[in-house]
């Protein structure tokens, strides 16, 4: 296809035979034409394959109270009492340790998806590299299991996870690259909440596993050496395997690839450098450009909700084994209700309005958070269910709004920036949750971190121009 064939308000690129794939994906060149439901729950079952990485490890059950848990504290620190400052501070030094490990995964993604993004996306080869994505994190959750109570483990431990959390951002850009193959302008924010709604409701079924594992005693099984734990592991693994199957089975390539965008893996930088500016200066992309600034923002604090939630819930609230599994299903089911029924009011209210509505009520649910903190449990109940619910709709309006703003035959590029802005600014919710705490020897403080990315966020995100389709 040549260059000029490329330009918004191109005519629709003829599909090649038997695959599905066109010469360049662009959400105005769908047409109305809805997709086989089959390829679009095929799509949206990649997020419940993925999400209990995120809800069973990385939040509610693996990390809040096995990694940062009194298991991998010195022997002597652990045996004393939960107000003594000695344990206090360590358990601090453990949550710190957690964050220093995500901003430390935040860097290497950024310099890991401007490369393997434009590869992808240049070659045609998203399906391959959701594989490989997937199939490394994968491999990081299986590598848990080795992860026993010792103090020398516990670095091991976040090695994993934030390995984890790398392959799945990798993975997840070309997954979201493929949502432009399944989606129309009047069907993408349906489509996008759906895939979110979806993994919320994967969530909640392997969290309910757990209590139910847990409410008869693990069947006998001895729960010495963290065993449940790394079973746990293991299970979210194989969960994995047997639901990210269908996408590679019927979801269709989204492009055939951009020969002309192949360049060696350093000229890559050059590349994303030329498409930035690229897009800031251009008038018919520049307020991509800013959308793609605030969302980098913004949604790292989303990402620094869920991920050091339920460490707040379990280290400064004290909730238990089962209260905080508890809470994790209830969030899990609010955050899918919620981001489902966002989805489908995307069209009426549009994208921005859902966004900035939603990082609002988050804010103020994070600092009743704080400053009630000593009023008890009741306390984070209310104020982590309403951020969780506020979540999920932020995340998948921000999808739909990029979908969106981007000139048509540029989705795969654009997908790649969001993911590549993302991680530039993935450090800000980890980094200001670790500084803070290691200022105050206090875990309560890194809330006030993630509370001001969100606020910076919502003010960058004030300016953008509603999309006209919204």
């Amino acid at each position: 296809m040549s260059e000029p064939e490329r330009r918004i308000g191109a005519p629709e690129p003829a599909a090649t035979a038997n695959s599905g794939a066109v010469g360049v994906i662009g959400l105005e060149l769908r047409g109305d034409t809805p997709a086989p439901k089959k390829q679009v729950y095929s799509w949206a079952l990649w997020d419940w394959a993925t999400q209990p990485f995120n809800s069973v490890i990385l939040t509610f059950i693996f990390t809040a109270l096995y990694l940062v848990g009194p298991d991998f504290l010195p022997p002597e620190v652990a045996a004393l009492g939960d107000k003594d400052p000695v344990r206090v501070a360590a358990e601090a030094d453990l949550a710190s340790g957690l964050g220093l490990g995500s901003t430390i995964a935040a860097f290497a993604i950024l310099l890991l998806a401007p490369v393997l993004g434009q590869r992808a996306d240049a070659a045609g080869k998203q399906k391959l590299w959701l594989g490989i994505g997937t199939g490394a994190l994968i491999l990081s959750m299986f590598g848990l299991w080795f992860v026993t109570p010792q103090v020398s483990m516990f670095w091991v431990g976040v090695a994993l996870i934030s390995a984890g959390t790398v392959f799945q951002e990798i993975a997840a850009v070309n997954s979201n690259a493929m949502l432009i193959g399944i989606a129309n302008p009047k069907t993408v924010g349906r489509i996008s909440g759906l895939g979110w709604g979806f993994g919320y409701i994967g969530g909640i079924i392997a969290l309910v596993i757990v209590v139910v594992l847990d409410a008869f005693d693990w069947f006998g099984m001895s729960t010495d050496n963290g065993l449940p734990f790394r079973l746990i592991a293991v299970g979210c693994a194989v969960w994995a395997i047997v639901f990210s199957i269908p996408i590679f089975l019927n979801v269709p390539e989204p492009s055939l690839g951009r020969p002309e965008r192949k360049v060696g893996f350093f000229a890559s930088y050059g590349l994303l450098v030329k498409d930035v500016t690229g897009l800031y200066r251009s008038p018919e992309t520049r307020n991509t450009f800013w959308f793609l600034l605030a969302s980098a923002v913004f949604r790292d604090g989303l990402s620094g909700v869920f991920t050091f939630g339920a460490v707040i819930a379990s280290t400064i609230f004290g909730f238990e084994f089962q209260e905080l599994v508890i809470f994790g299903i209830a969030a899990n089911l609010i955050a899918g209700v919620s981001t489902i029924i966002a989805g489908l009011f995307d069209n009426r209210f549009g994208p921005k309005r859902i966004i900035l509505g939603s990082l609002a009520a988050m804010v103020v649910a994070g600092l009743a958070v704080f400053f009630l903190r000593d009023a008890g449990t009741t306390v984070f109940w209310i104020g982590g269910l309403v951020l969780c619910a506020f979540v999920g709709p932020a995340q998948a309006a921000a999808r739909s709004f990029l979908a969106r703003v981007t000139p048509a035959g540029r989705e795969g590029e654009i997908f790649g920036l969001y993911a590549t802005t993302g991680r530039a600014a993935s450090w800000m919710a980890s980094g200001a949750w670790t500084l803070l705490i290691v200022l105050t020897s206090q875990t309560a403080y890194g809330i006030l971190g993630i509370v001001v990315v969100l606020i910076a966020g919502f003010l960058l995100l004030l300016p953008v121009k509603t999309p006209r389709s919204a």
